[in-house]
């Protein structure tokens, strides 16, 4: 079964397809649209390995020529560095304006070769294949592009939609452990702004490899939170308004991740202590009831974090938090619930409360899984 969420913005009109084996024919599909009879790939190293001959069948099938760039494993990919070694990839390679460049990956993969792909030439056509479950609920829609700088992440980028994006499930079935549990906080992000009903639908993962236990339930969940961030982006598709709900609990997540280094704590795990923090900042701020109950704390035991609050400076955190791209003003400003699918925008000036936030990560960073 194929699953189908259609993003209509101002800049673009496209279709996220979700399903099992789809990628043959919904590339030969796009291509044969685009007329191309060239395209450049641009592919995470591990994905390469894993999946080279389902990547390159269809374009063997369809005599098309195909060259590829790969991306070394990493959030430390997302560089400038490697940004223009992707540049030159493609312009040493004669790409010409209506040459695709497919880009096939995880997170830092699809963000990377987007920028590379919106700024190549002011602009070719772009394939989104995320292979990862986080990449294909949530960074592979939308059309932000982006790399990381010194001072923070996706400080850089553009917003440039793609021309189709493709979930083939097949991807997933080579998905380490951890990479699902990365996915699941952006899963679960979905259901605390939007529809509470994924709380049980993501119940899945508590039974153990949902790729393995249940697929029908897990396209349908993907496509649920595809579906979420399509309507989204399509009101707003430059996070002047609404989308920027989707970063509920991300404030607090790309402070971890810096102070982490990007390596020690991935980026799922910290949107999941970030949505913790945001939760006790809402009671705080907003005087939001949750009445003590959270429906994120049944996957708490999940996850397993490879950082202690020793090593957690709350003066560095806080300086990131102040160096987040999402801040306007001399406050911080943070997504808050005012409670579950109630989200709001609210800038916070008491960092008394912004401590009491962070403390209640520090208390999830003690707790044994």
């Amino acid at each position: 079964m194929k699953y189908q969420a259609e993003i209509q913005t101002n800049s673009n009109h496209y279709s996220v397809n979700t399903g099992l084996g789809i990628l043959n024919e919904e590339l030969c599909s796009a291509l044969n649209e685009l007329k191309a009879d060239t395209v450049f790939l641009i592919v995470d190293e591990r994905v390469w390995s894993l999946h080279k001959e389902r990547i390159t069948h269809s374009l063997r099938q369809e005599g098309i020529h195909f060259s590829h760039y790969l991306v070394p494993v990493g959030e430390n990919s997302k560089s400038a560095e490697q940004w223009i070694r992707c540049l030159d990839f493609l312009l040493s390679g004669g790409i010409r304006r209506n040459t695709p460049v497919i880009v096939i990956g995880g997170g830092v993969t699809g963000d990377l070769g987007a920028f590379a792909a919106s700024a190549v030439l002011r602009g070719v056509p772009l394939i989104q294949v995320p292979t990862t479950l986080l990449a294909m609920v949530d960074s592979a829609i939308g059309g932000k592009t982006g790399i990381n700088h010194q001072t923070g992440k996706n400080l850089i980028g553009t917003f440039y939609q793609p021309y189709r994006v493709i979930s083939d499930l097949g991807f997933l079935e080579t998905l380490p452990d951890h990479e699902w549990v990365n996915g699941l906080s952006e899963i679960l992000k979905y259901g605390a702004i939007e529809d509470a009903g994924i709380f049980s639908d993501s119940e899945i993962f508590l039974q153990g490899n949902p790729g393995a236990a249940d697929r029908p339930r897990l396209a349908e969940l993907i496509h649920k939170c595809a579906s979420i961030k399509a309507h989204i982006v399509s009101s707003d598709e430059h996070e002047s308004g609404r989308r920027a709900y989707l970063n509920y609990g991300h404030t607090f997540a790309h402070a971890l991740e810096k102070e982490t280094g990007y390596e020690r704590m991935s980026h799922g795990e910290a949107v999941y202590l970030g949505m913790l923090a945001a939760q006790t900042l809402s009671e705080l701020v907003l005087n939001s009831d949750f009445q003590d109950l959270t429906p994120l704390a049944p996957f708490r035991k999940l996850y397993r974090f490879r950082v202690t609050e020793n090593e957690l400076s709350s003066k560095r955190l806080l300086k990131y938090m102040y160096s987040d791209k999402k801040r306007t003003s001399e406050s911080l400003r943070f997504v808050l619930l005012k409670e579950w699918q109630h989200p709001v925008i609210s800038t916070v000036k008491d960092l008394n409360a912004v401590e009491h936030a962070w403390n209640e990560i520090f208390r999830h960073l003690k707790m044994i899984p």
